[in-house]
């Protein structure tokens, strides 16, 4: 292969890119994230990943109060560096403008929820928690494969105002049942079965 070949990248200016950046340049692949002023590309997912998306969006919206709705995989806001891509995300309905949306503010964000792979494993589990946190977001989910029979299991975060951090309110392995942000009772047993 040749220089002149080789696919064309944009280059990260000396200070990284900004959300202006993420949300302008032509041809980035679906999905990339901004993550402290880096473009971050997402690679191929598991089936289990997609699976667990698929249930926990049936569930939140069998659920939801009417101000509320789910959505996935969506840029959420956080600032002029960082515009992470939550697998879900619930937001107040309000801010769902159209259907060519392609982001959400900090501020219309209840609950952002990862679902753990092996490529975004750091960022799911330790960066994107922390950004979370800092800008506010009430609730984070972060869903991990347990198990011989790779279920999922949900690790439950609550924000605290004081500490401006999360807390983990609960560990979920075949039901998560909950009563914030808002009463949630989501079978975890039977994923394959949506």
């Amino acid at each position: 292969m040749t220089v002149e070949s080789a696919s064309t990248w944009p280059m990260p200016p000396q200070d990284g890119h900004t959300l202006d950046d993420l949300l302008t340049l032509p041809n980035l692949p679906p999905h990339t994230e901004l993550i402290d002023g880096s473009l971050v590309f997402a690679s191929a997912q598991r089936e289990f990943h997609s699976v667990v998306i698929d249930r926990l969006m049936a569930g939140l919206r069998r659920s939801m109060p009417p101000e509320l709705k789910a959505v996935r995989q969506m840029t959420v806001v956080l600032d002029k560096r960082n515009g992470p891509e939550p697998d879900v995300s619930v937001v107040r309905a309000e801010a769902v403008i159209n259907r060519s949306q392609t982001c959400f503010t900090a501020a219309d964000v209840q609950l952002a929820v990862e679902v753990v792979s092996p490529d975004s494993e750091a960022r799911d589990r330790h960066r994107k928690p922390h950004l979370y946190a800092e800008v506010g977001i009430p609730h984070f989910w972060l869903v991990e494969m347990g198990g011989t029979d790779e279920h999922p299991v949900v690790h439950v975060f609550e924000r605290s105002e004081v500490t401006k951090t999360y807390a983990l309110t609960g560990i979920h392995h075949d039901r998560l049942k909950l009563s914030v942000p808002f009463d949630i009772d989501i079978d975890l047993s039977d994923v394959d079965n949506l």
